[in-house]
């Protein structure tokens, strides 16, 4: 049986990432949320044998030691975090908390039975790019965000671990993922949830911003075969993929799809641009992602349908 830690798994992401992680039978699964954000509706419905759910948070060492010591680890997902642009703007001391995880985990995973740690970075770690389409080894770090600078450290956190006592990582650059699960406060599904209201749908600045929307299945299925190449490959270098989309849009055009989808008498309403972390322009390069994926993503528009048939969307 293999042993599996992931953190943050009651929000958004984690949870899809846990769902997929149970339909191995060989995976035994503890997860870890002290639901700031995340909720128990997220957790998986299935295989509850196989997994359990402990409330901690990762920043307190206490917490999170209790949790290793009770446990032997094989492999750490740490995707436990303070997301949402909105939110980490207004609460930049607790984004900086993060760091106290990030370095827990480490600490606590660098003499134990742990193989590997699998980390949830971000787009925001490339800051302004200097390149398009954003490679993995073009990372600018001009961005004076607290997500980016936390989520830049964290990545430095595990590369000095790597170099001085070997624990081997793998860094996933999170961008833009969206699915039923996912919170109203991002953009597609708040769109969505205003559309099918018939509410205005407000942009910031003209709309212009691009975005490239990857459908979380999309980023589960190929992180999921990460992971399964590296426990069936042990020896597989540490390394960083972006996991995203390379079909840029605007925002103004999302905005527009969705109306059009849902077939709402929804109307624009276009607000003063945001002082600081909206950057105008995101476009991964998915090349690494794409053979892990192997096989096409899916566009835009089915991914929109996908959450409106889905009953875990809630209005």
């Amino acid at each position: 049986m293999i042993s599996v830690l992931l953190t943050g798994g009651a929000g958004f992401i984690g949870s899809s990432l846990a769902e997929k992680l149970l339909k191995n039978p060989d995976i035994f699964l503890v997860i870890v949320d002290d639901l700031s954000t995340g909720s128990f509706e997220k957790l998986p419905t299935q295989h509850k044998n196989r997994y359990k759910f402990i409330k901690a948070d990762v920043n307190y060492y206490r917490d999170i030691s209790e949790v290793f010591h009770a446990f032997r680890f094989d492999y750490v997902f740490h995707y436990s975090a303070t997301v949402g642009v909105k939110r980490t703007l207004e609460n930049p001391v607790s984004v900086l908390q993060d760091l106290k995880s990030i370095e827990n985990i480490l600490n606590l995973s660098k003499n134990s039975t742990v193989r590997r740690v699998f980390f949830s970075s971000s787009s925001e770690v490339y800051g302004e790019p200097v390149e398009f389409p954003q490679n993995e080894n073009t990372t600018p770090l001009n961005s004076k965000l607290p997500y980016a600078i936390v989520k830049n450290a964290s990545e430095a956190f595990l590369k000095s671990y790597h170099a001085e006592f070997g624990l081997p990582y793998t860094i996933f650059r999170f961008f833009n993922t969206y699915g039923p699960k996912q919170s109203k406060d991002f953009v597609i599904s708040r769109f969505i949830d205003l559309a099918l209201k018939n509410r205005p749908l407000t942009i910031f600045g003209d709309g212009k911003q691009t975005r490239t929307f990857c459908y979380i299945q999309d980023n589960v299925d190929a992180t999921y075969n990460c992971f399964n190449q590296i426990v069936n490959n042990p020896d597989m270098p540490s390394d960083i993929y972006n996991i995203g989309n390379d079909n840029e849009t605007y925002i103004i055009d999302v905005a527009k799809t969705i109306i059009k989808i849902t077939g709402s008498g929804s109307e624009l309403k276009y607000l003063p641009p945001l002082k600081e972390g909206d950057m105008r322009r995101r476009l991964p390069d998915i090349g690494k992602m794409k053979k892990l994926l192997n096989r096409h993503l899916l566009p835009l528009e089915d991914g929109i349908k996908n959450i409106l048939n889905d009953t875990r969307f809630i209005i």
